[in-house]
């Protein structure tokens, strides 16, 4: 690993989408919205003369036809207004002032809200015929037979087809625009970080986000500290969007029939209550093994009994843990390429093709992501600060594209993926990074490797069970009033302890997570999937290392069927059963083995 700051400096890539249309002015992006605009009429139009809804009779052979043209079309309609969005949405995250690509989002989301009550009509329709029924009669309903069974369980949580059309109109100027507000104020957001010795710069937030893995630890205080000072100002308006967006949420899951919300959420991500129950069991029993993780990184940095936030993804003191992103590319290749050539190709393409958009700068949005975009293409926004984390980030998102390329083939109703299982390539390519340097590395950098990849375990399993704890318990106030500021900060700060404990030093607990992380501005729980990739993940990795040529033969079909199959089901196509807690606790074993390693090698430092 090198010094960035002696390193020759490489600009960081930033995405183009040009090659797809130059401009929002030019006449193919012109040309491209109105035909999506009167596509979505012309389905409506076709729902309401085949009379696509709830019906109360028997299957006829021509309905048949009907699946075939009704499914064909929605199919088609949704994947032209999927790369809309993702071309809008390019500008939106990278440049939140932008008015213009603003706007366009917005007529996107209006246009998205006519298509959800048809995916709810077509939910009624295929259970009032019956899929098996159907998919005798039609070769698209036989394709989508996964799809459909889900849709046609729905149906139990499904209000009246006006309502349903109604309340996918209001949340464009509901939860959706509340939700861009969150993503707005807080991109657009900068902070004043004052250096020990008295000099001063104003940065964009994810700028100051970054500086938590600097290895100056005085930095790292300054930049907590312009935290402190900077989130605040956005606060008030973050609760009223938090407020609006749960208020909405525990109205619509009561019409809805939900028992709660995180019902709504597992039947959204395909898990059964078994096996996230099983997954929490056994992330509750790990919470010790990471807080001696934690206590034995606060020795390291000479901190007292336990570790202050900004020291929580720190690099390890006087062990270089700077990448440049030169460096950073080739690590992730080479770990790729251990694993299969297509996977180390895409590394080549995303930089070639320009998919990659790495520097932090003012008015985009913070963290990473990956979104499909043309064809088996993806856009994937980081955030690079120069670190291993930074490297790991990047296998991560670039998981997600690879696992773009296999559901390029699937149409949009058969890759309507779940968060929990949408998370699967994306740590199987981190872990292929992790496990690439653990099996080279010895000593100092060794632990170095640890180090980062603790860190960011402890995120995935700690700090998202905060998130989990923090979100029940707001959804369960929601129901009987407003949340205020000072209030959400105080359950921020009690889910902190309940999940850090004493590896955490409590005084330095962060009360503001909630405002900066676009994940609780969603209607359900966005956070404990997370959990779930990393662990699956994990127990993916161990069944690749027991046949890898076996494990490869089924990957890629497992990846594509993701948006088809329940969690359980694809569990089992590799001989997992995800409802067991024994499978979660040796997925987290694997962690163990790493914090004790860790341990023994934090005590020759």
């Amino acid at each position: 690993m090198t010094d960035t700051a002696s390193a020759p400096h490489t600009a960081l890539p930033r995405w183009s989408v040009a090659d797809v249309h130059e401009s929002f002015d030019s006449r193919t992006f012109k040309a491209a919205f109105e035909s999506f605009s009167a596509d979505v009429s012309r389905l409506e139009a076709i729902f309401d003369e085949e009379n696509v809804r709830k019906i109360d009779r028997k299957i006829e052979d021509a309905d048949g036809e009907i699946a075939n043209k009704v499914i064909a079309l929605y199919n088609r309609v949704m994947a032209a207004g999927d790369v809309l969005g993702a071309y809008i949405y390019a500008t939106v995250s990278t440049d939140s002032r932008d008015e213009t690509a603003q706007g366009l989002l917005s007529e996107i989301e209006v246009l998205d809200a006519r298509t959800s009550p048809l995916l709810a009509r077509l939910a009624e329709w295929v259970k009032s015929l019956g899929v098996d029924e159907l998919a005798a009669l039609s070769t698209e309903a036989a394709e989508h037979v996964g799809p459909l069974l889900r849709l046609a369980e729905r149906t139990a949580h499904q209000m009246h087809e006006n309502l349903e059309g109604l309340y996918a109109e209001l949340s464009t100027t509901g939860s959706s625009a509340w939700g861009r507000l969150q993503a707005d104020v807080t991109s657009q957001l900068a902070g004043h970080v004052i250096r020990p010795d008295g000099t001063s710069d104003t940065l964009p937030m994810p700028a100051i986000r970054g500086l938590a893995s600097h290895p100056d630890e005085s930095l790292r205080r300054a930049a907590y500290d312009a935290e402190m000072v900077a989130w605040p100002s956005v606060a008030v308006a973050c609760a009223a969007a938090m407020n609006s967006i749960k208020g909405e949420a525990n109205v619509i899951n009561a019409r809805r029939h939900w028992t709660s919300p995180l019902d709504a959420s597992l039947f959204a991500n395909s898990v059964s209550r078994a096996t996230f129950d099983a997954m929490q069991k056994a992330v509750s029993d790990s919470l010790p093994d990471f807080r001696r993780w934690m206590k034995a990184k606060a020795v390291a940095h000479g901190n007292s009994k336990s570790l202050p936030w900004w020291n929580l993804i720190a690099p390890l003191p006087n062990i270089s843990s700077a990448v440049t992103w030169d460096e950073g590319i080739a690590l992730v290749k080479s770990a790729f390429a251990e694993y299969s050539d297509d996977l180390a190709g895409l590394v080549d393409r995303s930089i070639l093709e320009n998919w990659i958009d790495a520097e932090p700068r003012e008015g985009k949005v913070g963290g990473a992501f990956c979104m499909s975009f043309v064809d088996d293409r993806s856009l994937v926004l980081l955030n690079w600060t120069g670190s291993t984390e930074s490297a790991q980030t990047t296998a991560h998102e670039l998981g997600h594209a690879y696992h773009n390329t296999q559901l390029a083939r699937r149409t949009a109703l058969q890759k309507r993926l779940p968060m929990a299982l949408a998370e699967t390539a994306s740590i199987f390519c981190e872990t292929l990074v992790v496990e690439a340097g653990l099996r080279k590395l010895s000593g100092r950098e060794r632990l170095a490797l640890l180090d980062v990849d603790l860190a960011g375990s402890n995120q995935v399993v700690v700090d998202i069970h905060s998130r989990f704890l923090f979100e029940t318990e707001v959804f369960a106030r929601r129901q009987r009033r407003s949340l205020g500021v000072s209030e959400l900060n105080e359950l921020m700060l009690d889910a902190q302890q309940s999940a850090y404990g004493d590896g955490l030093d409590q005084s330095t607990a962060h009360p503001h997570m909630w405002v900066l992380k676009p994940h609780y501005y969603g209607s359900h729980f966005y956070n404990w999937p997370y959990t779930y990739g990393l662990l699956f993940g994990l127990g993916l990795y161990s069944q690749y290392t027991k046949d890898p040529e076996r494990f490869r033969h089924g990957y890629d079909t497992l990846l594509s069927r993701a948006g088809m199959d329940t969690a359980e089901q694809l569990g089992q196509v590799f001989g997992l059963d995800v409802t067991s807690e024994a499978f979660w606790t040796a997925s987290l074993d694997v962690i163990r083995q790493r914090i004790a390693d860790y341990v023994d090698l934090a005590k020759t430092l």
